[in-house]
């Protein structure tokens, strides 16, 4: 039997915390019910497949790109790096891998294509998207406890109104992208009002 991981990131959009990626080598003696798009799923479905998915796939692995790393490559470099690092995690390692999106990650040990809308379409990228948007949850769920004031439980990072006024009002974290221009300007804007 070929090898063949699915691979997805989560996390590209938010202003704060890492980007998570997820490779998974799906086992097609034990398949999972319901995997999909981790966007279409609501959390309590996607934390019950994650866990599904921990538990039937042959391998997975969830690696993840820094703040700091974000803020010096780029978001699409850091998620290509946080994806090569989830595939370099698996054991045994994948030979084929199906990444979601339209480019892939150079450097891999294993041949790989790229499969636009692939979370929506591919069963093991689905189980990825899962597993890092699970993590990625998890990840700013921690960072809410240390950084209250920004209401990370309730947006996760993401730009919503309520989280752009907290930028303002209490300027940048240290877990914020300092390179995302809402950042930059929040950051501007805190300092002016100093």
């Amino acid at each position: 039997m070929r090898l063949v991981a699915g691979v997805d990131e989560a996390g590209r959009g938010p202003l704060a915390g890492p980007v998570v990626a997820a490779a998974v080598i799906l086992d097609p003696a034990s398949p999972i019910e319901g995997l999909a798009d981790s966007k279409k799923l609501t959390a309590r479905r996607r934390e019950a497949l994650a866990e599904a998915i921990r538990e039937s796939s042959l391998v997975w692995a969830v690696a993840t790109a820094s703040v700091e790393e974000i803020d010096e490559l780029n978001i699409l470099h850091a998620s290509m790096l946080a994806m090569r690092r989830a595939l370099e995690a698996l054991a045994p390692q994948a030979e084929h891998a199906l990444i979601d999106g339209n480019r892939c990650p150079v450097g891999l040990r294993c041949t790989a294509e790229a499969i636009v809308g692939g979370d929506a379409r591919v069963e093991a990228i689905s189980a990825a998207s899962i597993l890092a948007k699970v993590v990625r949850d998890e990840e700013m769920l921690r960072l809410h406890e240390e950084y209250p004031e920004y209401e990370f439980a309730r947006h996760k990072g993401y730009p919503t109104a309520a989280h752009l006024d907290a930028l303002e009002r209490h300027g940048p974290s240290v877990c914020h992208r300092q390179s995302f221009a809402p950042v930059r300007r929040a950051r501007a804007a805190f300092l002016r009002d100093r």
